[in-house]
């Protein structure tokens, strides 16, 4: 059986601070006592009985007192004690008394209530008697003609079970339900009952199928559902029966339900890769998409999406429909926008590029007349980096981004502006024809830049790419605008002297405290000018940034000034107007310099910045040619090999993902012939429909099951001792959000052990869904148990436990045998990712966790041990390659990734070669992580120390 049919025991919930009631009490309630008294001791014995306690004295005792009743409670819970009951003596026969209770099942199957008769039909399912099931037969077959639907689909059910299990008992049960299935009205009735069929008799399925195919939108999902899945079974096991079902599951594409649909459109995939069925599932799913309101739904219908777009012969297919999958942009969240843009990318091509633009730019306005919402921002950006990809790939689009963008330069959100900026800085290098619009587009909106580290981007760009004399005169113009009125602090002191006393001037106040860059307290005098606070007047933008203390800014404005002021000399030849724009270009530099030594702003000017300007100064008074080169060719060859690095980058890496999309194959691959493939060789004849059912039970067979070095056997833990009188080892299942422990119990005694019991506690975010009931293990014998462990996020979580259990006919107290720690490896959660460089220093200064690691190994190379780490990690590499290659001694590296619980890990690897210590000396260093929560950096930090070391072959 696989694991889909075994039976399933009803599990209750115990309340475990009562104390267990004894047999004589219980016997007294069950005889004497009114319904309600009954009906609590009932289930009393259920609980105890489900605990391991044999309590025989009590069967006869319900027999006569409870069976006999009618309330409907007292019956259901009678189900489900005769469900668990022992009903064989230990040598295997049955009981005496289970006669007396074949009676009373066949007193209710002929009862008139039908909730009675459909329940004790449902429970029939669950008997594994064939000497019980023999008398009640001719009850169930009059079961099918009952006037009430629940009675007939519980009746087409227990027939099903009992044909799969004894088909002695009803040989001709497929006629009996065709004929049934072809009178049958109900909806959930005929599923069951063609369900039935198809796992019992196909043939006479497929004839029920062929009689009413043309009415199959017109039945109930339920019942479309297994017509589906029938019809990819029938034509996976025999292909020429396609061009006959094929119709109607086009035709089930177009039902009303999702779920059919759904899967109606995965099995049309499997069944053909022709254009047109390729099309129609791709529009199925993307209609999903739209129509259904869960975004669960929309994550897994997209994903299937984008299977579909790894297939090479699909992806043509789909990439005419990149417009209609953009209609998904109109759900409000992230995660699935985030997914459909991406999707759209790669799928995008010369024919469809302009329409997408067009998409993305009413995209993009939309977010600015939107209220601001907190993912508003994050979308604008990914649009923006969407759109910047396909400027890069098609150069020709643009001339049509770039105007849209460019007003996003003075938007608020700095992390939007930052991204455009990137996007201007790359376009303007690389598109000559492009360079006086991106100049004119800047000069319109640089005045309302509102971030300082935007204006300083925006600086530069204008300082590098202004070529002409009159964009030069207009960064001029611009500057001194956003600058005001100079000399800045006479200016300043001006406008205070009228508001000012002249003994508010100077105030003491609190000596504070600064950190200077390198690490040391600077401290500020106490005796500082200071001037009460009234209401802010409106200040330019660039000398707002000066007063807040911001100087970086104007080393920056002296760099941009030195750079067109050497521009202008070359481009203008009246000695006159050269002298009077270096005079200007120094006047603001000076001016800057005097207010940054002043006490009017919030901070005094850094040396570093000093330098810078007094630097800027002293090139403009000599004018050398050298420096005129340094400061005009070198800079910009610096961006372009900057950019040429990152393209190579992008290259190789989509190189690699097309390389593995390839289907290649190889000379000496043996050649499938469908006819002579016995069928459980293919590996598309895989059942689609076990494989979900399998997985939704946490049965996932894990791609790397295939590999036979990656056996069960890597993830067997032993539990006990081999001269433990009981050996135990676990098999540990990871999947996703629960851990299935598969543990052997072996008895290595001469003796019979009675109610062995795994009892198990969990230490970390674990949580033990339930306890594994108890075994009775004969000498020598073994037995299997499963315990299932529900994980809430990635920490290092650690199970442990014992073994108890009694020997028979021994007096002394329950044995016990301790197990080993069974340690939850983090590592089947943790899943590479990437992010942008921004993000990644975004969320290192945001996450308030940090591990330091302190590197301790025996690995001499850096660039090994630094991918000894990331496989041992599973983390990603953010630092490009190009960065890491050489060898200069020591080595910087950024890592990344993200836990399926959406929890995110970074960490920073700084290590060195110790050249004094020889060429053998181990990698020195450290490894901080930095992670939102406590355990997922500490637990990440003892991985790696755990997998510091190389272990030797």
């Amino acid at each position: 059986m696989t694991a889909a049919e075994n039976v399933c025991y009803t599990l209750i919930n115990v309340p475990m601070d009562s104390e267990p009631p004894s047999e004589i009490s219980l016997k007294n309630d069950l005889e004497k006592g009114d319904v309600k008294l009954k009906t609590e001791a009932l289930k009393k014995v259920i609980i105890m009985i489900l605990n391991g306690e044999k309590l025989p004295g009590l069967l006869m005792t319900i027999i006569r007192f409870v069976l006999p009743l009618q309330d409907h409670t007292i019956k259901k819970l009678l189900l489900v004690f005769w469900e668990i009951v022992p009903k064989t003596t230990p040598d295997g026969r049955l009981l005496q008394e289970m006669i007396l209770v074949c009676d009373a099942y066949r007193k209710d199957l002929q009862h008139p209530n039908e909730f009675i008769r459909g329940s004790t039909l449902r429970f029939l399912c669950k008997l594994k008697e064939a000497e019980l099931l023999e008398p009640l037969m001719p009850a169930i077959r009059a079961c099918l003609e009952h006037r009430h639907s629940y009675v007939r689909r519980n009746a087409v059910l227990a027939i099903y079970t009992i044909y799969r299990n004894f088909e002695h008992l009803i040989p001709d049960a497929p006629e009996l339900i065709h004929d049934f299935l072809v009178n049958e009205k109900d909806a959930s009735c005929k599923r069951n009952a063609f369900m039935m069929l198809i796992h019992a008799d196909q043939d006479r399925a497929l004839d029920y199928l062929s009689t009413c195919i043309d009415q199959v939108q017109t039945f109930g999902d339920i019942l479309q559902l297994v017509i589906v899945e029938l019809i990819y079974k029938v034509c996976h096991a025999n292909p020429s029966e396609r061009a006959r079902f094929i119709r109607c599951i086009y035709n089930l594409l177009q039902s009303s339900s999702p779920a059919v649909k759904y899967e109606a459109a995965g099995t049309l995939v499997t069944l053909s890769s022709a254009p047109t069925a390729i099309k129609a599932a791709a529009q199925c799913y993307i209609d999903l998409i739209i129509k259904e309101s869960d975004n669960n739904v929309k994550l897994i219908v997209l994903d299937r999406l984008i299977e579909l777009k790894e297939h090479p012969s699909h992806e043509r297919v789909l990439q005419d429909l990149v417009m209609d999958i953009l209609r998904v942009l109109s759900t409000p969240d992230l995660e699935v926008r985030k997914k459909t843009l991406q999707l759209a990318l790669d799928l995008v091509s010369s024919r469809n590029v302009e329409e997408l633009v067009i998409v993305l730019k009413k995209e993009v306005i939309k977010t600015n007349n939107v209220t601001e919402h907190e993912d508003t921002d994050k979308y604008r950006q990914l649009l923006v980096r969407t759109l910047h990809s396909c400027s890069v790939r098609f150069p020709d689009m643009a001339a049509n981004v770039i105007p849209v963008l460019m007003e996003f330069l003075s938007d608020n959100n700095e992390a939007a502006a930052a991204d455009v900026l990137e996007f201007v800085r790359e376009a303007i290098q690389r598109f000559d024809n492009l360079r006086p619009l991106i100049v004119e587009k800047m000069l319109e909106v640089f005045h309302a830049i509102k971030s300082v580290k935007i204006y300083r981007g925006a600086l530069w760009i204008l300082g590098e790419y202004c070529s002409t004399k009159e964009d030069i005169q207009s960064v001029m113009t611009e500057v001194r605008r956003s600058l005001g009125e100079i000399p800045i602090v006479e200016s300043e002191i001006k406008k205070e002297a009228g508001e000012l006393k002249p003994e508010e001037e100077v105030s003491v106040g609190p000596a504070q405290k600064l950190v200077t860059e390198m690490g040391t307290y600077a401290t500020q005098s106490a005796l500082s000018s200071s001037r009460p606070a009234k209401k802010e007047e409106e200040r330019p933008p660039l000398r707002g940034f000066l007063l807040d203390g911001d100087f970086f800014v104007a080393a920056s404005l002296a760099t941009t000034l030195t750079k067109i002021a050497l521009r202008y000399v070359s481009l203008v030849q009246e000695k006159k107007k050269q002298n009077s724009f270096i005079a200007e270009a120094m006047l603001l530099m000076a001016t800057i310099l005097h207010l940054g030594k002043s006490s009017l702003p919030k901070k005094p000017i850094t040396d570093d910045d000093v330098d810078r300007i007094s630097l800027c100064l002293k090139v403009l008074s000599e004018c050398s040619p050298l420096m005129n080169d340094i400061f005009n060719k070198e800079c910009r060859q610096s961006l372009s090999h900057m950019l040429s690095a990152k393209l190579e980058e992008e290259k190789l890496s989509q190189k690699k993902e097309s390389e593995k999309r390839n289907v290649t194959v190889q000379p000496d691959d043996p050649i499938s012939f469908m006819q002579l493939t016995a069928k459980n060789e293919m590996s598309s004849k895989e059942d689609q429909f076990q494989l979900s059912l399998l997985a939704a039970m946490g049965n996932t067979q894990r791609k790397e099951a295939a590999d036979p070095l990656a056996s069960k056997l890597n993830k067997v833990t032993q539990l006990t001792g081999f001269s433990d009188p009981v050996y135990a080892e676990a098999y540990v299942h990871v999947n996703q959000y629960d851990i299935v422990l598969d543990v052997l119990v072996v008895n290595q005694t001469s003796d019979t052990l009675q109610n062995c019991t795994l009892e198990l506690a969990t230490l970390g975010d674990l949580k033990l869904v339930e306890k594994p009931s108890p075994l009775t293990l004969a000498p020598h014998d073994f037995a299997n148990i499963k315990a299932n462990v529900k994980v809430a996020s990635t920490e290092n979580g650690i199970i442990f436990g014992n073994i108890v259990y009694d020997i028979s006919g021994a007096a002394s107290d329950r044995n016990c045998v301790v197990l080993s720690d069974i340690h939850i490896d983090i590592m089947d959660y943790i899943q590479p990712a990437s992010c942008t460089d921004a993000e990644f220093r975004q969320m290192w200064a945001e996450f308030e966790w940090e591990n330091k690691v302190t590197v301790n190994t025996n690995i001499v190379d850096l660039n090994e041990y630094l991918q000894h780490i990331l496989k041992s990690t599973n983390m990603k590499c953010l630092t490009p390659e190009k960065a890491l290659s050489g060898y200069c001694g020591f080595m910087a590296a950024n890592l990344y990734a993200r836990s399926i619980f959406g929890e995110d890990a970074l960490a920073n690897v700084s290590i060195e070669k110790p050249i004094h210590l020889g060429p053998e000396a181990p990698v020195t260093g450290h490894i901080r992580i930095r992670a939102k929560s406590q355990g997922m950096a500490l637990s990440l930090g003892d991985k790696i120390n755990l997998s510091q070391k190389k272990t030797s072959l």
